[in-house]
């Protein structure tokens, strides 16, 4: 009986700690990579601006081949996009929001699953005889104090896709 006293005891207190704990962290969260790329700008956006081509350099799609994809609105630009459904990378939707040639593509990003929705944009400006791209993302994971602790870890787990991305985006956009 006391055994079951003290279990009972450890499961409230890590129950408090884990929601209370939520309560006090951010739901918001920043993730931000970038990377010289060896070629100029316009080839670098047309990779970019295309929805079509997000799945040439983008981890999510190569850990996931068999991936759905359905695309909408124009053929690339603001207003473009695509929805997708995976086994393995769950389900969503990115609209391409605004576009600056040849400077930013802006993006809205929204997971079903968690009724998330994230902004982010890649930026591109010139940086020696090539393209410095950045690309950040930024989000809110809403009231659910357990998923505050996601916004806790979403650098360190979106940033690892992010860097994979771009390095294959640079050795695409750099390829002859």
């Amino acid at each position: 009986m006391k055994f079951l006293k003290v279990l009972a005891t450890i499961v409230v207190l890590f129950a408090v700690v884990l929601f209370g704990g939520g309560l006090m962290l951010s739901p918001k969260f920043h993730v931000e990579r970038s990377t010289v790329v060896n070629a100029p700008a316009d080839k670098v956006y047309a990779l970019v601006a295309d929805p079509h081509r997000w799945k040439d350099w983008t981890v999510w799609n190569r850990r996931d081949p068999s991936m759905q994809i359905e695309y909408f609105g124009a053929a690339s630009g603001a207003s473009s996009g695509w929805a997708w459904k995976s086994a393995t990378e769950g389900d969503g939707k990115m609209t391409l929001t605004a576009v600056e040639p040849l400077a930013r593509v802006a993006y809205d990003l929204y997971f079903p699953d968690f009724d998330s929705t994230s902004t982010g944009d890649l930026r591109f400006t010139a940086e020696g005889g090539g393209t410095r791209v950045t690309w950040g993302m930024d989000g809110d994971m809403g009231g659910n104090p357990l998923m505050h602790w996601m916004a806790l870890m979403m650098d360190r787990m979106v940033g690892k896709d992010f860097e994979a991305g771009l390095a294959n985006l640079k050795a695409l956009a750099e390829a002859p």
